[in-house]
């Protein structure tokens, strides 16, 4: 079964983005992956298609309106779809490649592209949305995260890259940063390979990138490590 992914969206023409090309273009065009752009205004009832109002309470923009997402989430997960339920926020957990592989291992997902000020907080407790951030900063809304969370799940999907070793060596897989990476020519302005790389000796490579990867881990992500490893 393929990955699915709808999206509620006011900007559906903001996809499949850059998802129509490279892995993941190639992923759609096989099938190994479906992205379903909807309309969120498509559900609302007025003449005017409003989907967002002032906030209760007072204070600067708008935000979405319950009844209209509802509603849109109902049409696209009916009762029985399996799929998780995701809201692009800023205040959510950060996205974390676990996450990804997990989600690349379930059926697909429902995503919210927030907008204006936010979500109604009651539309996200009925209809269960887990909150997910792609990082500590605030975007103009919800799609380009929703495009860089299908980028991450879409490339680690079976078959989608052509080494399936090239998915497990990578930043965040192991718990580290991944180890630098060299290639031809074997002198370029001065700087040599590292003679560990090109000795044959696998043991000794596989020891000298865990090396790196440490050390690079340490000097610039050190929550990631813990405190054994972080004070080295």
């Amino acid at each position: 079964m393929s990955f699915r992914a709808s999206i509620l969206t006011l900007y559906p023409d903001m996809f499949p983005g850059h998802l129509g090309q490279s892995l993941a273009g190639r992923a759609l065009e096989r099938g190994d992956a479906a992205i379903e752009p909807v309309n969120i205004r498509d559900f609302a009832t007025d003449r005017h298609r409003s989907v967002d109002d002032t906030p209760a309470g007072g204070g600067a923009g708008m935000v979405l309106r319950p009844d209209v997402l509802a509603s849109a989430i109902d049409a696209v997960s009916p009762e029985g779809d399996t799929r998780p339920r995701l809201l692009m926020s800023p205040r959510g957990r950060p996205l974390t490649q676990a996450r990804v592989r997990a989600l690349a291992e379930g059926p697909g997902a429902v995503i919210v592209c927030g907008r204006f000020e936010g979500v109604d907080q009651r539309v996200i407790e009925a209809r269960n949305l887990e909150e997910i951030s792609i990082g500590d900063y605030v975007l103009s809304g919800g799609e380009p995260a929703a495009l860089i969370l299908l980028d991450a799940v879409i490339r680690v999907l079976p078959g989608v890259m052509g080494n399936a070793a090239s998915g497990t060596h990578e930043s965040f897989e192991t718990g580290m940063l991944e180890h630098p990476h060299y290639t031809r020519p074997q002198l370029f302005e001065g700087r040599e390979i590292p003679a560990v790389l090109t000795s044959g000796n696998h043991r000794a490579i596989d020891e000298w990138r865990a090396a790196e990867s440490l050390q690079l881990t340490r000097a610039r992500r050190p929550d990631l490590l813990g405190p054994e490893d972080r004070d080295g």
